[in-house]
């Protein structure tokens, strides 16, 4: 069987499958299963494939067509530029979530000390290391997420991180600059809701933001002035419509020079404030 023959059937199956961009995700996945770019694409496509190959290639179809995430299939996703190693013990690295460490890079003072509760993957952790030069603690209660992000942490050089196994502040110890975080916010009745790729295959613990999203904003908001300095920055990545409830939550705790900031399609994705 050639290339193009058995790119052609996976692209049926994945429509059958009901996956949207099923020619764009064939394509991406047939080049990690057989080890070439776009350019052995032109040279080989009518030429006979590898028969073990073939099977490896069968295998990624088959569980992107069970709505299995392309990222947890490949092992890799990209944020701010760089790759982060993912599987799903973590979540999926968000262009979203960018949004968040762009605000912070602009904020945090040079060679700042940073705090990332709920860190996950490591992603944001590591951006701000990576691109902005600030020594970084993440913390997460989930170990298998803690092994995610200390590979991630050596994939990228990101000597100025460091992870704990901490439940939210439980074995934080000092004070930082600034604090960063990217909760569970999700309200649970609202899970069911999401799509199969979300709703089946990623980590639940790192969604559910219990009965009304805003579990761990209470928590972290609560606990985080005795972790900062005085100027200290706290920033959230937020749903699209808590914006009003995080930022009044900030505000009733003291925290001042509250903002709501939107992301690139203009809705609510970031609220910040300064602990004084």
């Amino acid at each position: 069987m050639t290339h193009r023959q058995i790119l052609a059937q996976a692209v049926e199956r994945l429509k059958t499958a009901g996956i949207t961009e099923a020619d764009n995700d064939a394509r991406l996945l047939w080049e990690t299963a057989f080890g070439m770019n776009r350019t052995g694409w032109l040279m080989y496509a009518d030429c006979e494939a590898d028969a073990d190959k073939i099977s490896v290639y069968e295998e990624y179809v088959e569980r992107r067509a069970s709505h299995e995430p392309l990222q947890y299939i490949e092992g890799k996703a990209y944020f701010m530029g760089m790759e982060f190693l993912v599987n799903d013990s973590v979540l999926i690295p968000r262009f979203d979530t960018e949004v968040l460490v762009d605000n912070a890079l602009k904020c945090i003072p040079e060679n700042s000390k940073v705090l990332d509760v709920c860190t996950g993957s490591g992603c944001i952790a590591i951006s701000l290391s990576v691109l902005g030069g600030h020594n970084v603690t993440g913390v997460d209660i989930s170990k298998a997420a803690l092994e995610v992000a200390e590979s991630n942490r050596i994939h990228n050089n990101a000597d100025k991180v460091s992870f704990r196994h901490s439940d939210m502040f439980s074995v934080v110890e000092g004070v930082y600059d600034c604090i960063v975080s990217n909760p569970p916010y999700i309200a649970t009745a609202e899970i069911e809701t999401l799509m199969d790729e979300v709703r089946l295959h990623e980590p639940m613990m790192a969604l559910d933001g219990t009965e009304d999203g805003l579990y761990f904003y209470r928590n972290i908001i609560k606990k985080a002035p005795v972790h900062l300095v005085r100027g200290g920055g706290l920033y959230f990545e937020i749903g699209y419509d808590q914006g009003e409830a995080v930022s009044s939550l900030m505000k009733e705790a003291g925290f001042h020079d509250v903002k709501v900031i939107q992301d690139y399609a203009g809705l609510d994705r970031v609220v910040s404030g300064v602990w004084y």
